[in-house]
């Protein structure tokens, strides 16, 4: 009796495994069927070809234009300042806008001076505007320094291109 009862205590919970075992459901993966092939979409209509008198519609952002400067420099040469005439006549004309000048260097000089050399190259273009009758509290300033080359490059070519005035309107 002892024999029996040792045997059903071990039996018992082998036996209960394997019947719960034996009870878990399969799952089934149904493959999906793929997706039915695109439509051909139609072809556009073709657009009318562009007038000469039709231009793509401009933004203030595209209008502006950049100021340059000489190396190590932050006086407007003359090109400077028809530029400058421009931009303000623009924003004469965009009198609800603001704008951002950012002061730009070319690589040569330390991080510190390229830094100031951006911001009194960003304050020379906006005294410009100011005396243009731009209104000082519609300008801002920041200098970027060396830090945002809009050339690549370690020549001449990339460095004028680099030392500069950039207008974003905010």
């Amino acid at each position: 009796m002892i024999r029996s009862s040792r045997f059903a205590l071990i039996c018992m919970p082998l036996l209960a495994l394997a019947l719960l075992s034996g009870c878990a459901k399969k799952k089934v993966i149904a493959e999906a069927a793929p997706p039915p092939a695109p439509e051909a979409p139609a072809a556009p209509a073709p657009a009318p070809p562009p007038s000469a008198s039709e231009e793509p519609v401009k933004t203030l952002q595209d209008k502006l234009t950049d100021v340059f400067y000489d190396y190590d420099s932050a006086q407007l040469s003359s090109a400077a300042q028809a530029t400058l005439d421009a931009d303000a006549k623009l924003l004469s004309d965009n009198a609800n806008e603001q704008v951002t000048i950012e002061g730009h260097c070319d690589e040569r000089g330390t991080v510190e001076y390229n830094l100031a050399l951006g911001d009194r190259r960003a304050q020379s273009a906006k005294d410009y505007l100011v005396r243009f009758g731009i209104s000082a509290s519609r300008v801002q300033t920041i200098s970027y320094g060396e830090e945002r080359p809009f050339a690549t490059g370690s020549d001449e070519s990339a460095w004028s291109q680099n030392r500069r005035a950039h207008f974003v309107v905010r």
